[in-house]
């Protein structure tokens, strides 16, 4: 079975922002997801090195693939049920440039966020994946997401 990291590139400093990370990171830990923080002054080479040899690394880009709430729900159940630790990178605040270069890529969004935020929005869509695999109420789609389940 799977386990999915987020990995944070400096460590939070927004309170608010803190509270909400702590509150998703507390929530999904008994899922199988945990956060790992790096330290800001991480050069970028090595903390994309920072997953283990042959892990699936995700770094979160806005020119990535942006999924739909329940289709990153199916994305999140087949990491779970994969071999594979899959790793989700939220980058340095100047971007990955070149050093990521042929990894797959997942926006959360075409809006220019700050890394902190973008970090809940992280966490909360997958604590919302794995409350979808559960089918708690916590997940209210539209009309037509619920047909697709």
């Amino acid at each position: 079975m799977g386990r999915i990291t987020v990995h944070l590139h400096g460590r939070p400093k927004e309170r608010s922002m803190v509270a909400a990370i702590d509150l998703y990171a507390t929530r999904l830990r008994q899922r199988g997801v945990r956060v790992q923080i790096h330290p800001a002054k991480t050069p970028v080479e090595a903390y994309l090195s920072t997953p283990p040899e042959g892990a699936v690394r995700i770094v979160l880009d806005e020119a990535g693939d942006a999924p739909d709430s329940l289709a990153f729900a199916d994305m999140v159940r087949a990491w779970g049920l994969s071999s594979d630790d899959v790793h989700l990178m939220l980058g340095p605040p100047d971007g990955w440039g070149k050093a990521a270069r042929g990894l797959s890529r997942l926006s959360l969004s075409t809006l220019t966020m700050p890394h902190e935020l973008a970090t809940v929005v992280l966490l909360e869509q997958l604590y919302r994946a794995t409350e979808i695999h559960r089918g708690t109420a916590y997940h209210r789609g539209r009309v037509e997401d619920e047909e697709r389940t």
